[in-house]
């Protein structure tokens, strides 16, 4: 696949001029994107670069993004601090997203979506309070192995890393969970689903299939 060199500013504007012509699927009024990437890829950075773009564009948007759902440390630790396939399985709450942040967005839905369930530095509930988002606004969730739930994301993005990329911007700390994203590449194949690929591994250039 060829991809263009291309700066992280740019392709925010050029993410967001997408997302102006883009009407979801199901009749819904507001458009989901996905921001696929492991932590170290940063796709929250690429989430919000997109909102501050729209916002210009005179369209509004909610960043959620997926570590503020995250299981309670009870369950995702059930088996230890350092289980790959819990990290694959079971650290994030998938039910809650689709009740907190999917639900309100469907056809004849309110729009209130809560942005955060759960902090994950306390692991006690945020109490944020709900975002209501109006009709024509986008959701930008941002997070790891976000293509394997059957979200009903309208538009996909996903951020690469080469393997030797992605062990070297991983904190040696969280280098246990390397295995789970070779197991979600094989299993899911993100770089060739996505509608979008940005090829991240260095972070001061990227390149993208746009």
């Amino acid at each position: 696949m060829r991809l263009e060199a291309i700066t992280w500013d740019l392709l925010g504007e050029r993410l967001a001029e997408r997302l102006l012509h883009l009407e979801p699927a199901d009749g819904s009024p507001w458009p989901r994107i996905a921001f696929d990437g492991a932590p170290a890829a940063r796709p929250g950075e690429l989430a919000q670069r997109v909102h501050e773009a729209l916002r210009l564009h005179g369209r509004p948007s909610l960043v959620v993004g997926t570590e503020g759902f995250l299981r309670p440390a009870s369950l995702r630790l059930e088996h230890g601090h350092q289980d790959v396939d819990s990290y694959y399985d079971d650290w994030f709450d998938t039910g809650a997203l689709w009740r907190e942040v999917f639900g309100p967005l469907e056809p004849g839905g309110n729009g209130r979506v809560l942005p955060d369930l759960r902090d994950p530095a306390t692991d006690r509930a945020t109490r944020s309070p709900y975002a209501q988002l109006a009709p024509g606004g986008y959701l930008l969730l941002h997070g790891p192995l976000l293509l394997r739930h059957w979200f009903p994301f309208d538009l996909t993005i996903h951020l690469l890393l080469s393997p030797g990329a992605l062990r070297r911007r991983t904190p040696e700390s969280d280098h246990w969970t390397l295995p789970a994203f070779e197991r979600y590449e094989h299993e899911t194949d993100p770089a060739g689903t996505a509608d979008v690929l940005v090829r991240a591994d260095d972070p001061r250039r990227p390149a993208w299939n746009g």
